[in-house]
């Protein structure tokens, strides 16, 4: 499915694993009529986390979806299952912390918001990571997904200076509001039309990125 002629309002999946963070901030831009999306299902893996008691709150569609023993490839079938009953133009991944596996019919129409300057720290723990590594820059960075960890082509990231007094906590508050701003973006961008993938590449208005856009900081 494309989202070149789509007539109804672009439909959004959310899969979530935690404290819904990023759902709220989501929520909020489009109450403000700054994202120009209808949330028509939330879709997470946890069942007692805060993220599914937001969606509630806002009577979004949700779904609790454990992996269990399920193998990897028959719990992806089962998520996608749900986004293609509520008929969703686009899946956000926001803070789901698991590896899926994605359909032929949903390739390219899913991107997630991990918190580092991919390709570097991939995985958990990412802030520690940075720290322990010395490294003068942190970040967030918005990409499509591919069944690979935190593969798949980079869109947009955002950063910040690391300072010699950071700890976690305040790495990852900043971080935090990178992601805020970064992750709507990405999703307007491809509302609008601008991005998309083509194999293992991002385009935007039909020119390869060659790198990702650096989202700077007002």
């Amino acid at each position: 499915m494309s989202n070149e002629g789509t007539t109804h309002p672009f439909r959004l999946a959310i899969l979530l694993s935690g404290s819904g963070r990023t759902l709220k901030n989501l929520i909020r831009q489009q109450k403000a009529g700054e994202l120009a999306a209808s949330i028509n299902l939330v879709v997470s893996n946890r069942a007692d986390v805060r993220g599914v008691t937001i969606a509630e709150e806002a009577r979004i569609p949700t779904v609790i979806s454990e992996k269990g023993d399920a193998t990897l490839e028959a719990w992806s079938t089962i998520l996608f299952d749900h986004c293609r009953t509520a008929n969703v133009d686009f899946v956000v991944m926001a803070g789901f912390l698991q590896l899926v596996r994605i359909p032929a019919d949903f390739e390219h129409r899913v991107i997630n918001i991990h918190p580092s300057l991919l390709p570097k720290f991939k995985g958990l723990n990412t802030h520690k990571k940075a720290l322990a590594s010395k490294e003068r820059y942190h970040g967030a960075s918005v990409h499509f997904v591919t069944s690979e960890l935190d593969g798949g082509p980079v869109i947009v990231q955002g950063k910040t200076e690391i300072q010699e007094n950071d700890n976690e906590d305040a790495l990852k508050s900043r971080v935090h509001q990178i992601e805020y701003n970064i992750f709507p973006l990405a999703i307007k961008w491809f509302v609008e039309n601008h991005i998309k993938q083509i194999d293992n590449k991002c385009f935007f208005d039909n020119e390869v990125l060659e790198c990702p856009i650096e989202h700077l900081s007002d």
